[in-house]
């Protein structure tokens, strides 16, 4: 919606009003031109957390079935890092 800077100093309050109820940018124009425009306030925070993230996320292939990863716990490929160290409860 386009308004001279006039009819918009007679109406603020109201076109203020109007512009928050309708979410349309309000320009306010002076001899012709545009001169400064009002926009309503979006809330972008979620009114809940819960399920805010919804639809953001696809799982690609099984995430429950083992990878057949190897890890260094298993092979004992990194037993050298702990030769050194003592188990708890024998302080001697």
């Amino acid at each position: 919606m386009n308004i001279d800077i006039t009819e918009f100093t007679a109406n603020c309050l109201k076109l203020i009003d109007e512009v928050a109820n309708t979410h349309q940018r309000l320009v306010i124009n002076r001899g012709g031109k545009p001169l400064v425009e009002v926009v309503p306030i979006v809330d972008e925070t979620p009114k809940s957390l819960f399920g805010y993230m919804k639809g953001t996320v696809t799982i690609h292939g099984d995430i429950v079935a083992p990878s057949g990863e190897v890890w260094s716990a298993e092979s004992g490929d990194e037993d050298h890092f702990y030769a050194d160290l003592q188990p708890h409860g024998n302080d001697k």
